[in-house]
């Protein structure tokens, strides 16, 4: 596919911008995309009648407190105190740890919630509310952040990665679509857990489009925005830097297009920032809060290398917090490189949503205070690779499901895990969606077929058996190895993948020449 300003050319057609509605109605895709947004929606609310993190558990109760408490202290103390510890504002309880746009969006939703229920987000007072009207709202702001953001984002990426694409079958797109919108663990964690990841995947899946539809400085805007909102979308920032970069090289002004590029980062994150940007103090107070290294390198179990290794080396005994931090950042940074070089050396779209996945896994694998719930960022590229990659979506998604299983089993959120596993597996087998799509059939072995059992034994035991007294978490430590045995074999696998394009871009070169 050859790009030009304003118009697509594919196979010597021109499909120009206002074209565009033609080819959603041609292909029956804004059709399709509302019945699987509706149908998405309802299982969204479905999840959202189901418990929630820390539900009736005081006195710090969890997750959906936290979100709630957000709204109570933006909407009733001034923006420059948010970030303060004061008698106000005690930051052991859930003080705010995200970015400002968070903080907006907690003040936003605030409001909507004072306007219905006041009680449930007056200062002081509303601590642990958990009335049946303050449970439902809150549940509608996360229903109508999804609508109101993911889903929009979801529908730009398919309109500039399917719109001029010769072997876009309908069917496809559906099932592409249906893929991304219906991801088992994002919907759990917002809907049933309780967070707002949709805000920040959103943004960042609009930035993605922006670079497939050759919107550089929109894409700057998105992913500004999403960083803003959540410090971890920082996973995907090597790659939106490198490829960037290695566009930027290939122009004809580089140093305008690199410094334009910097303009509208550094103009967003002024925009937002600009409340804590009069003082030193006042900036450095709100960064403290992003990076709680106190907390040590992990927490709980998650399947990266540090918590899956600590079973044999001792990190958090042997190396001192500043060790461990320059350990982790050197780990990242050194797996994220190969993937950086390859783009900044031949940038492509394929390569970039590769990349997207490769620098997502470093991250997760090696960064410090990583989450369970973190193993959403390498799902997102994974899920808009779905089409080129089924049997990695399949695999990272069965796994990410698994590792944040115990997570779930603390919420009791078991039934709509299941559901919502078994609605996966639906998908990914429906035969339209899986025509003319091929699997990676070395993987389909007796090898992965023991693992599958294995999971499922694993699932198992954990639900129905005790553990040993003297460790009481075995079986955490059990379904943490297991995946990140799994999720090591993928990053190789994604890497590697990713190079390969390098070779396939140099002997395209070659042919071009010779024609």
């Amino acid at each position: 596919m050859e790009r030009t300003k304003g118009r697509k050319v594919v196979k010597d057609k021109e499909v120009g911008d206002g074209d565009l509605c033609w080819w959603l109605v041609h292909k029956g895709i804004a059709a399709s995309f509302l019945c699987i947004a509706v149908f998405a929606l309802l299982v969204r609310a479905a999840i959202s009648l189901h418990p929630y993190s820390g539900a009736g558990n005081p006195p710090m109760y969890g997750d959906f407190e936290a979100q709630r408490h957000w709204m109570e202290i933006t909407l009733n103390l001034p923006v420059k105190e948010w970030y303060r510890n004061s008698t106000t504002n005690d930051i052991s309880y859930w003080g705010l740890d995200y970015p400002p746009l968070t903080a907006y969006q907690s003040y936003l939703h605030g409001l909507f919630l004072r306007f219905f229920h006041p009680e449930s987000v007056s200062l002081f007072t509303s601590r642990g509310h958990e009335s049946y009207l303050g449970k439902l709202l809150m549940r509608w702001t996360v229903l109508s952040s999804d609508a109101l953001v993911f889903f929009p984002a979801v529908f730009y990426f398919v309109l500039a990665y399917h719109l001029g694409r010769p072997n876009g079958h309908k069917t496809h797109i559906a099932w592409h679509i249906a893929i991304i919108l219906l991801s088992p663990c994002l919907m759990l964690i917002d809907h049933g857990h309780f967070q707002y990841n949709c805000i920040s995947l959103g943004l960042t899946v609009g930035a993605v489009a922006a670079v497939l539809s050759n919107k550089e400085l929109v894409a700057c805007f998105l992913f500004s925005l999403a960083l803003n909102h959540k410090q971890m979308t920082a996973y995907f920032a090597p790659a939106f830097f490198s490829h960037l970069l290695g566009k930027s090289l290939r122009r004809q002004n580089p140093v305008l297009e690199v410094l334009k590029l910097g303009l509208v980062v550094l103009g967003t994150f002024a925009l937002v920032w600009w409340p804590y940007l009069h003082s030193m103090e006042a900036f450095s107070r709100v960064l403290s809060r992003l990076a709680p290294f106190e907390r040590g390198i992990y927490e709980d179990y998650v399947a990266n290398f540090w918590c899956s290794t600590s079973v044999l080396v001792k990190w958090k005994r042997i190396f001192t917090i500043q060790s461990l931090k320059l350990l982790s950042l050197g780990a990242t940074v050194s797996t994220c490189l190969p993937s950086m070089v390859q783009q900044i050396w031949a940038p492509s779209n394929q390569g970039f949503l590769y990349g997207l996945l490769n620098s997502a896994f470093s991250f997760y694998m090696f960064s410090f205070q990583v989450h369970e719930k973190s193993i959403l960022l390498p799902l997102l590229p994974a899920s808009l690779l779905a089409l080129e990659e089924p049997f990695l979506l399949k695999w990272i998604t069965l796994y990410a499901l698994f590792s944040v299983f115990p997570l779930l089993c603390r919420d009791k959120l078991i039934l709509p895990y299941i559901a919502v596993s078994a609605l996966f597996v639906l998908i990914y087998y429906v035969p339209s969606g899986r025509q003319d799509r091929k699997e990676t059939h070395s993987f389909n072995s007796f090898f992965t077929t023991c693992l599958v059992l294995c999971s499922v034994v694993l699932h198992i035991i954990y639900v129905t058996m005790h553990p040993p007294h003297r460790y009481p978490f075995l079986f955490d430590a059990m379904i943490m190895l297991l995946c990140f045995s799994q999720f090591m074999l993928l990053a190789f696998y994604t890497n590697a993948k990713q190079w390969m394009l390098m070779k396939r871009s140099v002997l395209l070169d070659k042919e071009k020449k010779l024609h």
